[in-house]
Protein backbone atom coordinates (compact mmCIF):
# COMPACT_ATOMS: atom_id res chain seq x y z
CA UNK A 1 0.00 0.00 0.00
CA UNK A 2 1.27 3.49 -0.45
CA UNK A 3 2.75 5.41 2.44
CA UNK A 4 -0.21 8.04 3.60
CA UNK A 5 1.03 11.36 3.80
CA UNK A 6 -0.10 13.00 7.27
CA UNK A 7 0.16 16.23 7.54
CA UNK A 8 2.18 17.18 10.79
CA UNK A 9 3.78 19.82 13.06
CA UNK A 10 6.68 19.68 12.32
CA UNK A 11 8.70 17.65 15.47
CA UNK A 12 12.26 18.62 14.74
CA UNK A 13 13.89 21.06 14.65
CA UNK A 14 17.64 22.46 12.86
CA UNK A 15 20.40 22.75 15.36
CA UNK A 16 23.75 25.19 14.49
CA UNK A 17 25.99 24.38 11.60
CA UNK A 18 28.61 25.24 10.37
CA UNK A 19 27.71 25.88 6.79
CA UNK A 20 31.03 26.81 4.44
CA UNK A 21 30.37 30.03 2.51
CA UNK A 22 28.75 29.67 -0.75
CA UNK A 23 29.86 32.79 -2.41
CA UNK A 24 31.39 30.53 -5.04
CA UNK A 25 27.66 29.02 -6.23
CA UNK A 26 26.95 30.13 -10.27
CA UNK A 27 23.78 31.53 -10.69
CA UNK A 28 22.76 33.01 -13.67
CA UNK A 29 19.97 35.03 -12.67
CA UNK A 30 20.99 38.20 -10.80
CA UNK A 31 18.01 38.91 -8.43
CA UNK A 32 18.06 35.00 -7.59
CA UNK A 33 18.16 35.56 -3.61
CA UNK A 34 19.16 32.56 -1.91
CA UNK A 35 17.92 33.29 1.34
CA UNK A 36 14.13 34.36 -0.13
CA UNK A 37 12.08 31.44 -0.78
CA UNK A 38 9.44 32.79 -2.32
CA UNK A 39 11.50 34.44 -5.08
CA UNK A 40 13.67 31.26 -5.58
CA UNK A 41 10.17 29.18 -5.66
CA UNK A 42 8.51 31.28 -8.23
CA UNK A 43 11.60 31.54 -10.27
CA UNK A 44 11.64 27.80 -10.67
CA UNK A 45 8.27 26.92 -11.23
CA UNK A 46 7.72 29.90 -14.04
CA UNK A 47 11.37 27.95 -15.17
CA UNK A 48 10.22 24.63 -15.25
CA UNK A 49 6.12 25.31 -16.25
CA UNK A 50 8.08 26.78 -20.06
CA UNK A 51 9.35 22.94 -21.18
CA UNK A 52 7.14 20.29 -22.47
CA UNK A 53 6.99 16.75 -20.36
CA UNK A 54 9.52 14.94 -22.10
CA UNK A 55 13.23 12.99 -20.92
CA UNK A 56 14.86 16.11 -23.45
CA UNK A 57 13.40 18.44 -21.22
CA UNK A 58 13.90 16.47 -18.06
CA UNK A 59 17.22 16.09 -18.52
CA UNK A 60 17.67 19.85 -20.27
CA UNK A 61 19.48 18.29 -23.41
CA UNK A 62 18.83 17.81 -26.63
CA UNK A 63 20.68 14.79 -27.12
CA UNK A 64 18.81 12.87 -24.12
CA UNK A 65 17.99 9.57 -26.22
CA UNK A 66 17.14 6.15 -25.68
CA UNK A 67 20.87 5.15 -25.01
CA UNK A 68 21.96 7.87 -22.85
CA UNK A 69 18.53 8.09 -20.80
CA UNK A 70 18.76 4.44 -20.36
CA UNK A 71 22.53 4.27 -19.28
CA UNK A 72 22.00 7.12 -16.87
CA UNK A 73 18.91 5.30 -15.68
CA UNK A 74 20.84 2.10 -14.99
CA UNK A 75 23.80 3.64 -13.23
CA UNK A 76 21.59 5.75 -11.17
CA UNK A 77 20.22 2.59 -9.68
CA UNK A 78 22.92 0.72 -9.08
CA UNK A 79 24.39 3.53 -7.47
CA UNK A 80 21.60 4.11 -5.02
CA UNK A 81 20.77 1.47 -1.51
CA UNK A 82 19.12 -1.43 -2.27
CA UNK A 83 15.05 -0.66 -2.98
CA UNK A 84 13.71 -4.06 -2.87
CA UNK A 85 10.83 -4.11 -0.38
CA UNK A 86 11.19 -0.84 0.80
CA UNK A 87 9.27 2.20 1.32
CA UNK A 88 10.64 5.16 -1.07
CA UNK A 89 9.75 8.57 -1.21
CA UNK A 90 10.53 9.92 -4.45
CA UNK A 91 11.05 14.02 -4.25
CA UNK A 92 11.47 16.21 -7.43
CA UNK A 93 10.18 12.80 -9.50
CA UNK A 94 8.98 14.87 -12.51
CA UNK A 95 7.38 12.82 -15.59
CA UNK A 96 8.18 9.43 -13.45
CA UNK A 97 11.28 8.44 -15.49
CA UNK A 98 12.70 6.91 -12.64
CA UNK A 99 9.26 6.16 -10.87
CA UNK A 100 8.58 3.14 -13.16
CA UNK A 101 12.16 1.34 -12.10
CA UNK A 102 11.45 2.29 -8.30
CA UNK A 103 8.08 0.72 -8.67
CA UNK A 104 9.94 -2.48 -9.93
CA UNK A 105 11.15 -3.20 -6.57
CA UNK A 106 9.97 -1.27 -4.17
CA UNK A 107 6.76 -1.89 -1.16
CA UNK A 108 5.92 1.57 -2.37
CA UNK A 109 6.92 4.85 -4.09
CA UNK A 110 5.17 8.09 -3.38
CA UNK A 111 6.29 10.56 -6.36
CA UNK A 112 5.89 13.88 -5.56
CA UNK A 113 6.87 17.07 -8.00
CA UNK A 114 5.81 20.61 -8.33
CA UNK A 115 4.35 20.75 -11.78
CA UNK A 116 1.11 19.37 -12.65
CA UNK A 117 1.36 18.54 -16.24
CA UNK A 118 4.44 16.63 -14.90
CA UNK A 119 2.64 14.49 -12.31
CA UNK A 120 -0.06 14.02 -14.58
CA UNK A 121 2.23 12.15 -17.03
CA UNK A 122 4.03 10.26 -14.30
CA UNK A 123 0.42 9.17 -12.85
CA UNK A 124 -0.52 8.50 -16.69
CA UNK A 125 2.66 6.23 -16.94
CA UNK A 126 2.86 4.79 -13.70
CA UNK A 127 -0.71 4.52 -12.16
CA UNK A 128 -1.05 1.26 -13.11
CA UNK A 129 0.88 0.36 -10.16
CA UNK A 130 -1.57 0.12 -6.75
CA UNK A 131 1.75 0.59 -4.61
CA UNK A 132 2.70 3.83 -6.55
CA UNK A 133 1.02 7.13 -5.00
CA UNK A 134 1.06 10.48 -6.46
CA UNK A 135 1.19 13.93 -5.25
CA UNK A 136 1.59 17.45 -6.83
CA UNK A 137 3.42 19.59 -4.18
CA UNK A 138 6.60 21.37 -3.26
CA UNK A 139 8.72 19.41 -1.49
CA UNK A 140 9.75 22.79 0.80
CA UNK A 141 6.53 23.04 1.98
CA UNK A 142 6.20 19.07 2.43
CA UNK A 143 5.21 17.82 6.34
CA UNK A 144 5.11 13.61 6.52
CA UNK A 145 4.88 11.70 9.39
CA UNK A 146 8.55 11.05 11.27
CA UNK A 147 10.11 7.58 10.07
CA UNK A 148 7.36 7.42 7.13
CA UNK A 149 10.27 5.80 4.56
CA UNK A 150 13.23 3.68 4.22
CA UNK A 151 14.56 5.56 1.57
CA UNK A 152 14.28 9.04 -0.02
CA UNK A 153 15.31 9.24 -3.66
CA UNK A 154 15.62 12.30 -5.10
CA UNK A 155 17.47 13.43 -8.96
CA UNK A 156 18.17 16.65 -9.90
CA UNK A 157 16.27 18.30 -7.20
CA UNK A 158 18.79 20.41 -4.66
CA UNK A 159 20.15 22.38 -7.19
CA UNK A 160 16.74 24.43 -7.93
CA UNK A 161 16.85 25.06 -4.51
CA UNK A 162 18.40 27.97 -2.24
CA UNK A 163 20.91 27.32 0.52
CA UNK A 164 18.33 27.65 3.32
CA UNK A 165 15.72 25.67 1.41
CA UNK A 166 18.20 22.75 1.39
CA UNK A 167 19.38 23.19 4.78
CA UNK A 168 15.66 22.99 5.86
CA UNK A 169 14.67 19.86 3.69
CA UNK A 170 17.76 18.34 4.96
CA UNK A 171 16.30 18.42 8.22
CA UNK A 172 13.47 17.61 7.46
CA UNK A 173 13.73 14.07 5.14
CA UNK A 174 16.17 13.28 8.25
CA UNK A 175 12.91 13.29 10.24
CA UNK A 176 11.18 11.03 7.44
CA UNK A 177 13.42 8.51 6.70
CA UNK A 178 13.96 5.48 9.68
CA UNK A 179 16.95 5.35 11.53
CA UNK A 180 19.69 3.26 9.28
CA UNK A 181 17.29 4.22 6.23
CA UNK A 182 18.74 6.13 3.15
CA UNK A 183 18.70 9.61 1.20
CA UNK A 184 19.75 9.34 -2.43
CA UNK A 185 20.53 12.58 -4.15
CA UNK A 186 21.92 13.14 -7.78
CA UNK A 187 22.58 16.82 -8.77
CA UNK A 188 24.68 18.56 -11.01
CA UNK A 189 28.19 20.24 -10.24
CA UNK A 190 29.50 23.29 -11.52
CA UNK A 191 27.89 23.65 -14.51
CA UNK A 192 24.29 22.56 -16.81
CA UNK A 193 24.61 18.95 -17.52
CA UNK A 194 22.70 19.95 -20.87
CA UNK A 195 23.26 21.50 -23.70
CA UNK A 196 19.26 23.29 -24.51
CA UNK A 197 19.72 26.93 -24.53
CA UNK A 198 18.04 29.12 -21.80
CA UNK A 199 17.17 32.43 -21.22
CA UNK A 200 17.13 32.06 -17.92
CA UNK A 201 18.64 29.29 -15.57
CA UNK A 202 17.72 29.53 -11.67
CA UNK A 203 20.01 26.70 -11.13
CA UNK A 204 22.69 26.46 -7.74
CA UNK A 205 25.53 24.70 -9.54
CA UNK A 206 27.22 24.08 -5.93
CA UNK A 207 30.87 21.71 -5.68
CA UNK A 208 30.96 18.37 -4.24
CA UNK A 209 32.45 20.00 -1.24
CA UNK A 210 29.63 22.18 -0.67
CA UNK A 211 27.15 19.06 -1.42
CA UNK A 212 29.34 17.18 1.23
CA UNK A 213 29.19 19.88 4.01
CA UNK A 214 24.91 21.20 3.30
CA UNK A 215 24.11 17.36 3.34
CA UNK A 216 26.17 15.85 6.38
CA UNK A 217 26.39 19.09 8.77
CA UNK A 218 22.85 19.43 9.52
CA UNK A 219 20.67 17.99 12.53
CA UNK A 220 17.50 16.89 13.03
CA UNK A 221 16.68 16.08 17.08
CA UNK A 222 13.11 14.41 17.81
CA UNK A 223 10.61 14.89 20.52
CA UNK A 224 13.05 12.27 22.71
CA UNK A 225 15.35 14.75 22.03
CA UNK A 226 17.67 12.46 19.84
CA UNK A 227 19.59 13.88 17.53
CA UNK A 228 20.41 12.50 14.32
CA UNK A 229 22.80 13.87 10.90
CA UNK A 230 23.09 11.99 7.33
CA UNK A 231 26.51 10.43 6.86
CA UNK A 232 27.74 10.14 3.21
CA UNK A 233 28.65 6.26 2.64
CA UNK A 234 29.52 6.60 -1.27
CA UNK A 235 29.47 9.34 -3.80
CA UNK A 236 30.72 9.31 -7.47
CA UNK A 237 30.57 10.33 -10.99
CA UNK A 238 27.56 9.36 -13.31
CA UNK A 239 29.51 7.25 -15.80
CA UNK A 240 27.16 7.81 -18.44
CA UNK A 241 28.41 11.33 -18.69
CA UNK A 242 31.33 10.81 -18.29
CA UNK A 243 31.47 8.50 -21.73
CA UNK A 244 29.55 10.13 -23.57
CA UNK A 245 30.76 13.81 -22.98
CA UNK A 246 33.78 14.03 -20.34
CA UNK A 247 31.51 15.31 -18.23
CA UNK A 248 32.65 13.91 -14.40
CA UNK A 249 30.25 16.89 -12.54
CA UNK A 250 27.50 14.63 -12.56
CA UNK A 251 27.50 13.09 -9.13
CA UNK A 252 25.38 10.51 -7.21
CA UNK A 253 25.37 10.54 -3.16
CA UNK A 254 24.45 8.16 -0.91
CA UNK A 255 24.04 8.87 2.39
CA UNK A 256 22.58 7.10 5.32
CA UNK A 257 20.46 8.34 8.71
CA UNK A 258 22.28 8.04 11.69
CA UNK A 259 22.25 8.88 15.80
CA UNK A 260 24.43 11.96 15.78
CA UNK A 261 26.74 11.25 19.03
CA UNK A 262 30.31 11.44 19.78
CA UNK A 263 31.08 7.74 19.77
CA UNK A 264 28.88 6.85 16.09
CA UNK A 265 29.41 10.15 14.30
CA UNK A 266 32.92 10.70 14.47
CA UNK A 267 34.16 8.41 11.85
CA UNK A 268 37.87 7.75 9.94
CA UNK A 269 36.35 9.71 7.16
CA UNK A 270 36.22 12.83 9.34
CA UNK A 271 39.51 12.21 11.18
CA UNK A 272 41.06 12.64 7.66
CA UNK A 273 38.99 15.24 6.00
CA UNK A 274 39.39 17.56 9.34
CA UNK A 275 43.53 16.40 10.17
CA UNK A 276 45.56 15.13 7.82
CA UNK A 277 43.86 15.68 4.66
CA UNK A 278 42.16 18.80 5.17
CA UNK A 279 41.66 21.05 1.40
CA UNK A 280 44.50 23.33 2.85
CA UNK A 281 46.32 19.89 3.82
CA UNK A 282 46.39 18.30 0.16
CA UNK A 283 47.31 21.47 -1.52
CA UNK A 284 50.44 21.48 0.71
CA UNK A 285 51.10 18.16 0.07
CA UNK A 286 50.41 18.71 -3.80
CA UNK A 287 53.27 21.81 -4.04
CA UNK A 288 55.87 19.09 -3.28
CA UNK A 289 54.70 16.20 -4.83
CA UNK A 290 53.68 18.01 -7.95
CA UNK A 291 50.03 18.98 -9.73
CA UNK A 292 47.62 16.27 -9.12
CA UNK A 293 49.78 13.99 -6.72
CA UNK A 294 49.79 13.16 -3.31
CA UNK A 295 52.21 10.51 -2.97
CA UNK A 296 56.07 9.39 -2.39
CA UNK A 297 57.83 11.15 -5.90
CA UNK A 298 54.95 12.20 -7.88
CA UNK A 299 54.89 11.44 -11.23
CA UNK A 300 58.70 10.12 -11.50
CA UNK A 301 57.61 7.25 -9.08
CA UNK A 302 54.44 6.73 -10.77
CA UNK A 303 56.35 6.64 -13.82
CA UNK A 304 59.09 3.99 -12.54
CA UNK A 305 56.82 1.66 -10.95
CA UNK A 306 53.69 1.53 -13.26
CA UNK A 307 55.74 0.48 -16.55
CA UNK A 308 56.61 -3.11 -15.74
CA UNK A 309 52.42 -4.03 -15.47
CA UNK A 310 52.62 -3.58 -19.58
CA UNK A 311 49.05 -1.40 -19.42
CA UNK A 312 47.22 -1.21 -22.74
CA UNK A 313 44.29 0.60 -23.85
CA UNK A 314 42.20 -2.44 -23.09
CA UNK A 315 43.12 -2.96 -19.27
CA UNK A 316 40.63 -1.65 -16.49
CA UNK A 317 42.21 -0.67 -12.94
CA UNK A 318 40.98 0.13 -9.78
CA UNK A 319 43.30 2.80 -8.13
CA UNK A 320 42.72 2.27 -4.42
CA UNK A 321 43.52 5.79 -2.07
CA UNK A 322 43.15 8.02 -5.49
CA UNK A 323 44.48 10.79 -3.64
CA UNK A 324 43.72 14.23 -5.99
CA UNK A 325 43.65 11.77 -9.35
CA UNK A 326 47.62 11.96 -9.86
CA UNK A 327 47.98 8.21 -10.96
CA UNK A 328 45.14 7.95 -12.75
CA UNK A 329 45.53 11.02 -15.01
CA UNK A 330 49.04 9.78 -16.28
CA UNK A 331 47.94 6.09 -16.59
CA UNK A 332 44.95 7.30 -18.74
CA UNK A 333 47.21 9.61 -20.76
CA UNK A 334 49.84 7.14 -21.32
CA UNK A 335 48.38 4.03 -21.73
CA UNK A 336 44.31 4.83 -22.49
CA UNK A 337 43.48 2.12 -19.78
CA UNK A 338 40.30 2.56 -17.82
CA UNK A 339 40.72 4.44 -14.12
CA UNK A 340 38.52 4.26 -11.64
CA UNK A 341 39.50 5.66 -8.51
CA UNK A 342 38.16 5.10 -4.87
CA UNK A 343 39.23 7.16 -1.70
CA UNK A 344 37.80 7.29 1.76
CA UNK A 345 38.70 11.09 1.77
CA UNK A 346 35.77 13.52 0.41
CA UNK A 347 37.88 16.49 -0.13
CA UNK A 348 40.50 14.45 -2.03
CA UNK A 349 37.30 13.09 -4.19
CA UNK A 350 36.35 16.43 -5.09
CA UNK A 351 39.84 18.02 -6.18
CA UNK A 352 40.10 14.98 -8.27
CA UNK A 353 36.64 15.25 -9.84
CA UNK A 354 37.51 19.34 -10.66
CA UNK A 355 41.08 18.34 -12.02
CA UNK A 356 39.70 15.80 -14.51
CA UNK A 357 37.22 18.17 -15.94
CA UNK A 358 40.52 20.18 -16.76
CA UNK A 359 42.06 17.10 -19.12
CA UNK A 360 41.65 16.44 -22.60
CA UNK A 361 39.29 14.81 -23.29
CA UNK A 362 40.73 11.26 -23.89
CA UNK A 363 41.77 11.29 -20.03
CA UNK A 364 38.27 12.60 -18.94
CA UNK A 365 36.25 9.79 -20.73
CA UNK A 366 38.78 6.84 -19.24
CA UNK A 367 39.26 8.26 -15.27
CA UNK A 368 36.43 8.20 -12.95
CA UNK A 369 36.09 8.50 -9.18
CA UNK A 370 34.28 7.50 -5.97
CA UNK A 371 33.94 8.47 -2.75
CA UNK A 372 34.20 5.45 -0.77
CA UNK A 373 35.10 2.73 2.09
CA UNK A 374 37.19 0.75 0.09
CA UNK A 375 37.13 -1.84 2.97
CA UNK A 376 33.25 -2.05 2.96
CA UNK A 377 32.68 -1.90 -0.84
CA UNK A 378 32.11 -4.71 -2.82
CA UNK A 379 32.90 -4.76 -6.77
CA UNK A 380 31.56 -8.07 -9.00
CA UNK A 381 34.62 -10.78 -9.26
CA UNK A 382 36.81 -10.45 -11.99
CA UNK A 383 36.19 -6.80 -12.64
CA UNK A 384 39.61 -5.61 -12.95
CA UNK A 385 42.55 -6.41 -14.49
CA UNK A 386 44.73 -4.08 -12.33
CA UNK A 387 44.46 -2.77 -8.60
CA UNK A 388 46.99 -0.48 -7.65
CA UNK A 389 47.47 1.75 -4.40
CA UNK A 390 50.13 3.85 -3.51
CA UNK A 391 50.71 4.89 0.08
CA UNK A 392 47.21 3.79 1.04
CA UNK A 393 46.80 0.94 2.36
CA UNK A 394 48.83 1.84 6.24
CA UNK A 395 45.30 3.34 7.17
CA UNK A 396 43.56 0.00 7.06
CA UNK A 397 43.55 -2.31 10.12
CA UNK A 398 42.56 -5.69 8.22
CA UNK A 399 44.85 -5.74 5.83
CA UNK A 400 43.61 -9.84 5.53
CA UNK A 401 40.29 -8.83 4.60
CA UNK A 402 41.24 -6.26 2.13
CA UNK A 403 43.60 -8.35 0.08
CA UNK A 404 40.75 -11.04 -0.20
CA UNK A 405 38.74 -8.68 -1.58
CA UNK A 406 41.58 -7.55 -4.54
CA UNK A 407 41.78 -11.72 -5.25
CA UNK A 408 38.07 -11.66 -5.62
CA UNK A 409 37.73 -8.14 -7.72
CA UNK A 410 40.73 -8.97 -9.79
CA UNK A 411 40.49 -11.11 -13.45
CA UNK A 412 42.72 -14.26 -14.06
CA UNK A 413 45.96 -13.21 -14.28
CA UNK A 414 45.78 -10.17 -12.89
CA UNK A 415 48.36 -7.76 -10.94
CA UNK A 416 48.33 -6.04 -7.98
CA UNK A 417 50.67 -2.61 -7.45
CA UNK A 418 51.01 -1.68 -3.95
CA UNK A 419 53.33 0.91 -2.21
CA UNK A 420 53.03 1.43 1.41
CA UNK A 421 54.51 2.83 4.50
CA UNK A 422 55.82 -0.23 6.59
CA UNK A 423 57.81 -0.53 9.72
CA UNK A 424 61.29 -2.05 9.93
CA UNK A 425 62.75 -5.39 11.26
CA UNK A 426 63.82 -3.84 14.57
CA UNK A 427 61.82 -5.17 17.53
CA UNK A 428 62.23 -2.36 19.80
CA UNK A 429 60.93 0.90 17.74
CA UNK A 430 61.48 4.55 19.55
CA UNK A 431 58.99 6.20 21.67
CA UNK A 432 58.59 9.09 18.82
CA UNK A 433 57.88 6.89 15.96
CA UNK A 434 55.32 5.18 18.01
CA UNK A 435 53.90 8.52 18.76
CA UNK A 436 53.81 9.34 15.42
CA UNK A 437 52.57 6.02 14.14
CA UNK A 438 49.17 6.47 16.83
CA UNK A 439 48.62 10.30 16.15
CA UNK A 440 48.48 9.12 12.62
CA UNK A 441 46.33 6.17 13.06
CA UNK A 442 48.63 4.34 10.88
CA UNK A 443 48.58 0.05 11.16
CA UNK A 444 51.88 -1.06 9.70
CA UNK A 445 53.82 -4.12 9.03
CA UNK A 446 57.34 -5.23 8.09
CA UNK A 447 57.79 -5.17 3.99
CA UNK A 448 58.09 -9.37 4.92
CA UNK A 449 54.88 -9.41 6.34
CA UNK A 450 53.29 -7.43 4.11
CA UNK A 451 54.23 -9.61 1.82
CA UNK A 452 53.36 -12.91 3.46
CA UNK A 453 50.04 -11.31 3.65
CA UNK A 454 49.60 -11.47 -0.04
CA UNK A 455 50.44 -14.80 -0.12
CA UNK A 456 48.24 -15.89 2.28
CA UNK A 457 45.05 -14.62 0.87
CA UNK A 458 46.14 -16.88 -2.59
CA UNK A 459 48.22 -14.37 -4.74
CA UNK A 460 51.43 -16.07 -6.80
CA UNK A 461 55.00 -14.45 -7.36
CA UNK A 462 54.51 -12.37 -5.01
CA UNK A 463 57.55 -9.66 -4.36
CA UNK A 464 58.41 -8.12 -1.31
CA UNK A 465 61.24 -5.08 -2.19
CA UNK A 466 62.34 -3.13 0.32
CA UNK A 467 62.41 0.57 -1.10
CA UNK A 468 63.78 2.21 1.93
CA UNK A 469 66.97 3.53 0.63
CA UNK A 470 64.78 5.11 -2.40
CA UNK A 471 62.27 6.17 -0.18
CA UNK A 472 65.40 8.59 2.06
CA UNK A 473 66.63 9.81 -1.72
CA UNK A 474 63.72 10.99 -2.57
CA UNK A 475 62.72 12.95 0.41
CA UNK A 476 66.26 14.47 0.23
CA UNK A 477 65.50 15.30 -2.95
CA UNK A 478 61.65 16.59 -2.30
CA UNK A 479 63.42 18.68 0.73
CA UNK A 480 66.32 20.27 -1.19
CA UNK A 481 63.60 21.48 -4.30
CA UNK A 482 61.01 22.51 -1.26
CA UNK A 483 63.86 24.71 0.38
CA UNK A 484 64.18 26.59 -3.30
CA UNK A 485 60.52 27.01 -3.48
CA UNK A 486 60.50 28.71 0.19
CA UNK A 487 59.90 32.16 -0.89
CA UNK A 488 57.09 30.93 -3.14
CA UNK A 489 55.96 28.18 -0.49
CA UNK A 490 55.55 31.08 2.60
CA UNK A 491 53.86 33.42 -0.13
CA UNK A 492 50.66 30.69 -0.89
CA UNK A 493 50.53 29.38 2.69
CA UNK A 494 52.67 30.55 5.56
CA UNK A 495 56.22 30.45 7.60
CA UNK A 496 54.86 27.87 10.02
CA UNK A 497 53.24 25.34 7.11
CA UNK A 498 57.05 25.73 5.44
CA UNK A 499 58.32 24.25 8.86
CA UNK A 500 55.82 21.88 9.56
CA UNK A 501 56.31 20.18 6.24
CA UNK A 502 60.23 20.65 6.43
CA UNK A 503 60.29 18.94 9.89
CA UNK A 504 57.81 16.30 8.79
CA UNK A 505 60.30 15.60 5.72
CA UNK A 506 63.26 15.69 8.34
CA UNK A 507 61.37 13.41 10.54
CA UNK A 508 60.73 10.20 8.10
CA UNK A 509 64.30 10.29 7.51
CA UNK A 510 65.61 10.05 10.74
CA UNK A 511 63.02 7.62 11.68
CA UNK A 512 63.79 5.48 8.36
CA UNK A 513 67.89 5.58 8.95
CA UNK A 514 66.73 4.42 12.64
CA UNK A 515 65.18 1.76 11.26
CA UNK A 516 61.79 2.34 12.83
CA UNK A 517 60.22 3.37 9.27
CA UNK A 518 60.25 1.39 6.43
CA UNK A 519 58.90 1.95 2.82
CA UNK A 520 57.74 -1.09 0.12
CA UNK A 521 56.93 -2.00 -3.33
CA UNK A 522 54.87 -5.04 -3.40
CA UNK A 523 53.51 -6.50 -6.84
CA UNK A 524 51.50 -9.75 -6.83
CA UNK A 525 49.78 -12.12 -9.79
CA UNK A 526 45.68 -13.82 -9.54
CA UNK A 527 46.43 -17.03 -10.63
CA UNK A 528 44.94 -18.46 -13.84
Amino acid sequence: MPVSLELCGTKGTPAASSLPSTSSLNMSIKDLSITNPTNVRGKMKQFWEQYEPSPCSMMLCSAANDTLAAEDRLQILKTCPDLKGKRVLELGAGIGRFTTELAKVALSVTAVDFIEAYTDLNRETNGHNPHVSFMTADVTELDIRPNSFDVIFSNWLLMYLGDDEVEKLTVKMLSWVKTDGYLFVRESCYRPSGDIKRESNPTFYRSPSEYFAILQHNIYEDSRKHKFTFLCERALSIEAYIRHYGNPFQLGFVLRKMPHNADSYDSFQSFLDGNQYTEEGIKRYEFIFGKTYVSTGGAATTEEFVKPLNLTPSLSLLDVGCGIGGSAFYIARTYGSKVHGIDLSTNMISMAVKYQSEMEESVRKAVSFEMSDVTKHDFEENTFDVIYSRDTILHIVDKDALFSKFFKWLKPGGKVLITDYCHGDKENHSEEFVKYVMQRGYQLLSVGAYGQLLEKVGFESVVADDKTKEFMDILELELKNFNKQKSEFIELFSEADFKYIEDGWKSKLVRCGAGDQAWGLFTATKPQ
